[in-house]
C-alpha cells in the first residue's frame, strides 16, 4: 500500500496553520504529521517526527524562516516549500530561499488566490516537492552560482524572427538561470512561463536580469518580443504569443487555470504554434505534472524545434518526461546544454 506523504506546516499564524491543515486533509495521499508556530520548534518536530516535506513561512519571529532555511539544508536536508505572502520583500526573500536549497514558493491565500486554489496548488506542489533529489538541487544551485556557461555568439540574420519558448515549475528558478546566462546580447526574443505566484515574478525577473546579458523583464500585455530580451509571465496571468505583421508581441491576461496554473505553459506553447511555427524553439524545463507537453507536441507539429531537458539534470522530470513521452520532444538534453542545443537549432535554420 503506498505510503502517504507526510507534512509539517511550520507558519507563526495559527490560522494559516490551521487554513493549510484543513486543505490537506482533503487530499487522500497527504497527512499533515504536526505543525509548528517557529524554527525552534519546527527543529525539534522535524527530528521527532521526519516529515517527508516541510512548508515554512519565510517571516517569523525568533528565527526567521531565510536563516531556518540555511541551517535545516546543512544539517537535515530535505523539501521545503516556502510560503510568503505577496508583497515585494516577500518576493525577494523567496529568490533566496530557492537558490539556498527550497525546491518552490506558494503565497499565502489573498483576494488573486482563493483558499480553494491554494489548496489544490499546495497539494500539487507537494507531491512534486517529494520527488526532488534534495542534495543533487542543493548542488546544481551551488553549480549554477559559481560557473557561468560560456555564451555562445550568433549573427544578426541568424536571429531575424525567431522566438524562443520556455517553460518550467519545480526547479525551475535555477534551470531557467543557467539558461539565460548562455544567451549572447543579441539572442533571439525569449518568452518564458515559469509557475510561480503573483510578485514574486518581477523579483524573479529583477534576479536575472542583473545576472545575464541579456535583458530581463517581467512581461506586460503588448510588449514587444525582440532580440536580446527575454520576457517572463507575470505570476496570476497567462501569457500568449501574438503577431502583427513582422512584429511580435505578447498578450497578458486573466483567465481559467490550465493544470492548476495560472500562467500555464500550455497557453503559451499554444500560441508559439499559432503565430510562430517554424520560427520558434520550444524547450520544456524541470516541473511536476503535464503542462506544456501538449503545446511543445503543437509546436513541433507546427514546424518548431523542440527540446526537453534530460532526466539527471531535472530536479521533477514530470513535464519534460510527458513531452517526451507523447514525442513532442526532438532532442532531450542535459540542462547545461539547451542554451547551446537552441541556439544550435536557430542557425541550422
Amino acid at each position: 500500500m503506498k505510503k502517504n506523504i507526510r507534512v509539517l506546516v511550520v507558519d507563526d499564524s495559527a490560522v494559516v496553520r490551521k487554513v493549510f491543515t484543513e486543505e490537506l486533509s482533503r487530499e487522500k495521499d497527504i497527512e499533515v504529521i504536526g505543525a509548528a508556530p517557529d524554527p525552534y520548534i519546527a527543529r525539534d518536530k522535524i527530528v521527532q517526527l521526519k516529515p517527508d516535506v516541510v512548508t515554512l513561512d519565510i517571516e517569523m519571529p525568533r528565527m526567521d524562516g531565510l536563516t531556518f532555511l540555511k541551517k535545516l539544508m546543512k544539517y537535515y536536508p530535505l523539501p521545503v516549500i516556502i510560503v510568503s505572502s505577496l508583497t515585494k520583500k516577500g518576493g525577494k526573500m523567496c529568490m533566496e530561499a530557492l537558490s539556498f536549497g527550497a525546491v518552490d514558493v506558494i503565497s499565502k491565500p489573498s483576494t488573486a488566490y482563493s483558499v480553494g486554489e491554494m489548496g489544490i496548488q499546495l497539494a500539487d506542489k507537494i507531491r512534486a516537492a517529494v520527488h526532488v533529489n534534495v542534495q543533487a538541487n542543493l548542488q546544481s544551485n551551488k553549480a549554477a552560482t559559481l560557473n557561468k556557461p560560456k555564451v555562445v555568439s550568433l549573427s544578426l540574420s541568424d536571429t531575424t524572427n525567431k522566438i524562443i519558448a520556455i517553460g518550467a515549475s519545480t526547479g525551475g528558478t535555477e534551470a531557467i538561470k543557467t539558461v539565460l546566462l548562455s544567451m549572447p546580447h543579441n539572442s533571439p526574443g525569449i518568452v518564458i512561463v515559469q509557475h510561480m505566484p503573483a510578485n514574486f515574478t518581477t523579483s524573479f525577473a529583477q534576479r536575472l536580469d542583473t545576472l545575464c546579458d541579456i535583458i530581463v523583464t517581467e512581461a506586460k500585455d503588448g510588449d514587444s518580443v525582440v532580440n536580446g530580451r527575454a520576457l517572463i509571465a507575470p505570476g496570476n496571468y497567462h501569457m500568449l504569443l501574438r503577431r502583427s505583421g513582422a512584429r511580435y508581441y505578447v498578450q497578458v491576461k486573466s483567465g481559467p487555470m490550465v493544470h492548476h496554473q495560472r500562467p500555464a505553459v500550455d497557453v503559451l506553447f499554444n500560441s508559439v504554434a499559432t503565430y510562430a511555427g517554424g520560427n520558434a524553439i520550444g524547450v520544456i524545463l524541470t516541473g511536476m505534472g503535464a503542462d506544456g507537453a501538449e503545446g511543445l507536441l503543437k509546436m513541433r507539429q507546427a514546424g518548431a524545434r523542440t527540446i526537453a531537458q534530460d532526466k539527471h539534470s531535472c530536479v521533477v522530470f514530470g513535464m519534460p518526461g510527458e513531452a517526451v513521452k507523447r514525442k513532442a520532444a526532438e532532442k532531450v538534453v542535459h540542462l547545461n546544454s539547451i542554451a547551446r542545443t537552441s541556439l544550435e537549432m536557430i542557425t541550422q535554420g
